[in-house]
């Protein structure tokens, strides 16, 4: 899409004119992809056209051609590329459709099969993208032409010379039929309403199998197309579902996408994670609780062996208690993306403390933890992954300073511990990630995550994992009920 200009500008153009937290690129070499798919698809759609029985007269003879079927499709040349304005474009030249089809003839009766070439076939098909009501991309429009130039019938038979005066007339009939330019939503013997149905109706069932809740990543504009990509943007923000007219101002930075090696980019700017960060935070998330044998062995011992002066002065009854340690982010993580890498800034309460059965629980410490977390992004299946790891930690006594100075010699193992017991219970929350809205059936392949200055871009090539009649078929019915359906979101947030 167009970039915005400064942000001072861009806030003097209106509300609209925010900088976009996610934009996707589909670059020209996923179209070489989809080509061989779709054309794949179309020739059986096309090998559907049906021709309505033809009935004539000349001369005394009387002829009924009927039962007429496609047995043969060759699309030998062909083109799929972007064109502005018009999305995207689909050119078939010089192609060919085999015919066979029933005739009567009534003057001297004599029926059977007769073979049929329509030969110098032409398409032009151009389909307008768009988004829906819930962001997923759409065909909007399909504009068509399509011809065919010549007919040719082959006759044998004692009455050869008969049919080859009729030809003319049968295989004008049909080529008129076949060359019809109006649209219509039924798949009919017209060639552009068989391409219209394709379009509208089941490339439509396809893109309607992109998650929902995904798809708004939500943009505020239509896809944009240039002669070498399609281009869209999305604000890219997360809100908990509570508080839907919550919205967290972008300050990052634009994401850029300038590579056009794979066949598809993805960039994410820092208000992407940040956004999803605090909105965790808002729905009250981010937080952890171990109690009793939840809590690692090793960060038990290291705990009660810190805190033994203050247990030993504790009854006998609590001195054996279950130990309880809960971890509260305090405050909205930050995400800071350099070329370096990925860091996630957090500050967490740190409460420790001993939980007798049917008895008031007892704190040892409370803490503040202020901690750097490593995060290293990747491209699963469809979707995007984080891998948590901590580098630096520091903690100090919200009680008093003196408090703080003696935790000093616990920082270094309680770092390790809980980057041995703690750090995976959180990757396992992680592992879900976000996923990267696709068509059922499409994969991600070849991935590759770059990191720039406030954003990072992530690069990968196609892979049809389902045939598009498949899936096409399987959510046909589906689409046609309800082309607005959507799948429901998460439960504590949304993405938009």
């Amino acid at each position: 899409m167009a970039l915005f200009g400064a942000l001072v500008l861009a806030l003097l153009a209106g509300a609209h004119a925010e900088l976009p937290g996610c934009k996707i690129r589909i670059t020209s070499k996923a179209l070489d992809l989809v080509k061989q798919e779709g054309l794949r698809f179309l020739e059986q759609e096309l090998e559907t056209i049906t021709i309505p029985d033809l009935r004539g007269r000349e001369g005394h003879f009387f002829y009924n051609i009927s039962d007429v079927k496609v047995t043969e499709l060759q699309l030998t040349s062909s083109e799929l590329h972007f064109q502005p304005e018009q999305e995207l474009m689909l050119q078939i030249n010089n192609a060919s459709l085999g015919l066979r089809f029933q005739r009567q003839l009534l003057y001297c009766y004599d029926g059977g099969y007769i073979n049929t070439s329509a030969e110098g076939m032409s398409i032009h098909t151009a389909l307008q993208l768009s988004r829906d009501p819930t962001g997923r991309i759409k065909v909007s429009n399909v504009s068509c032409q399509a011809s065919v130039s010549r007919m040719h019938a082959v006759f044998g038979g004692t009455f050869k010379k008969v049919y080859e005066f009729l030809s003319t007339f049968i295989t004008s009939g049909m080529r008129f039929l076949l060359n019809q330019q109006t649209l219509t939503l039924a798949p009919t013997y017209q060639i552009c309403s068989v391409l219209y149905h394709a379009g509208t109706v089941l490339l439509n069932s396809l893109l309607n199998t992109v998650p929902g809740e995904l798809a708004p990543l939500r943009g505020w504009e239509d896809p944009v197309a240039s002669t070498s990509n399609l281009d869209m943007d999305f604000r890219g923000a997360f809100f908990p579902l509570a508080e839907g007219n919550w919205s967290l101002p972008n300050q990052a930075v634009e994401p850029q996408l300038l590579e056009e090696e794979r066949m598809v980019y993805v960039a994410f700017s820092e208000f992407f994670f940040d956004s999803a960060m605090e909105s965790y935070f808002r729905a009250g998330a981010l937080q952890l609780l171990l109690v009793g044998d939840k809590v690692p062995h090793d960060l038990d011992m290291l705990l009660r062996a810190t805190y033994f002066g203050s247990i030993v002065l504790l009854s006998p009854a609590v001195i054996d208690s279950p130990l309880k340690l809960e971890l509260r982010v305090i405050a909205p993580p930050r995400c800071t993306i350099k070329p370096s890498g990925t860091t996630i800034s957090v500050t967490a309460s740190v409460t420790i403390a001993l939980v007798p059965p049917n008895q008031p629980e007892v704190q040892l410490s409370s803490m503040t933890m202020d901690a750097r977390l490593s995060a290293k992004m990747a491209l699963r299946g469809k979707a995007l992954r984080t891998q948590l790891d901590l580098r630096r930690f520091r903690i100090y006594s919200n009680q008093s300073a003196l408090e703080s100075l003696a935790l000093i010699p616990l920082q270094a193992p309680l770092k390790t511990m809980l980057q041995i017991g703690v750090m995976p219970m959180l990757n396992e929350r992680t592992r879900r990630g976000v996923e990267i809205p696709l068509p059922e059936g499409i994969n991600f392949v070849r991935e590759v995550v770059t990191n720039h200055a406030g954003f990072l871009t992530i690069g990968a090539d196609l892979h049809f994992a389902k045939g598009l009649r498949e899936v096409i078929e399987k959510n046909q019915l589906t689409y046609t009920r309800d082309p607005q359906a959507s799948s429901a979101p998460s439960p504590s947030t949304a993405a938009v």
